[in-house]
């Protein structure tokens, strides 16, 4: 069986592919691959990679995800995030392949202090969001073997992360000032990735259980709340830090104007997913503090 990876050097499509590949033959390809192409932006040359290859499965974790930038390259956004999924869609439909798709809680309009489940009404504040959003519905329109997961607050210990920011700064200042009026669950890329290789086989024994789902991990937390874990983390790591969790002031997000807005309330309903495929997600605490473990020891 093949497997088709698009996105290879992203957070997730990084333990992409070490999760995807005990499944079968992976073809892993990047923005920069040419032959065959990975490209998002090239449409046609992505028509004509899935063509070539036949895969089995096709799993996208590309996007264009600079979310402020997006307020002011739209086209590219709407060509990265909604037309690419749609014609990955109707590739996958012509030859047979499940189609897994990232998605975002930007779809939402952050509202209330809910859970958001997968049938809520939408409404993305963003570019970013709706870009996202029109790519969900392209790929549901078209295929229905599909697997779309929309996720939150997703961090990695390869390369930048939130965490790490925190680290850096609080061994450069005495105090930091963080946002404490935006929820959500911080969510790890292996996470994702593992939850994505079982669904995946799931779904090729039984394509009754394809659909969209929301995959995060387990309870909630501000980025006021997440900071403050971390620094209490790392000085339990022994880390020597200028400024302790106690040093972290909050403040509402109106004090970092950005310019596209963010959703105040990130919280996904998982349990659609975790009775589907029968999972138990972990609590956000046990992927970042075994993130930190590994960054600092």
């Amino acid at each position: 069986m093949k497997i088709l990876l698009l996105g290879k050097d992203g957070q997730v499509g990084w333990e992409l592919q070490r999760s995807l590949a005990p499944l079968g033959e992976l073809v892993a390809l990047g923005s920069r691959s040419e032959s065959p192409c990975g490209d998002l932006g090239r449409l046609d040359a992505l028509r004509a990679t899935v063509a070539a290859i036949r895969p089995a499965v096709i799993v996208n974790a590309g996007a264009y995800t600079a979310v402020d930038k997006a307020e002011s390259e739209p086209e590219r956004a709407h060509l990265l995030n909604a037309q690419a999924p749609g014609v990955l869609a109707e590739a996958a439909r012509d030859c047979g392949a499940l189609l897994v798709h990232y998605s975002t809680d930007y779809v939402f309009d952050g509202s209330g202090t809910h859970r958001w489940k997968e049938g809520d009404a939408t409404g993305a504040l963003s570019v970013y969001g709706r870009t996202k959003l029109e790519g969900e519905r392209l790929i549901v329109r078209t295929h229905p073997r599909h697997l779309v997961f929309r996720t939150s607050w997703v961090y990695a210990a390869r390369g930048g992360n939130f965490a790490k920011t925190m680290l850096r700064l609080a061994r450069e200042r005495d105090t930091l000032t963080v946002v404490d009026d935006q929820f959500g669950a911080p969510t790890g890329a292996e996470l994702l990735a593992d939850v994505t290789a079982h669904a995946v086989r799931a779904c090729l024994a039984d394509p009754a259980r394809c659909g969209l789902y929301h995959l995060a991990a387990a309870g909630e937390t501000s980025w006021h709340g997440y900071a403050r874990f971390v620094l209490e983390q790392a000085l339990a790591l022994g880390v020597e830090l200028r400024a302790g969790p106690d040093a972290v002031r909050p403040v509402p997000a109106s004090s970092f104007p950005t310019a596209a807005m963010r959703p105040s309330n990130s919280r996904l309903d998982t349990s659609k997913l975790q009775a589907a495929f029968g999972l138990v997600l972990p609590p956000w605490q046990q992927g970042v503090s075994r993130m930190l473990t590994e960054a600092l020891t």
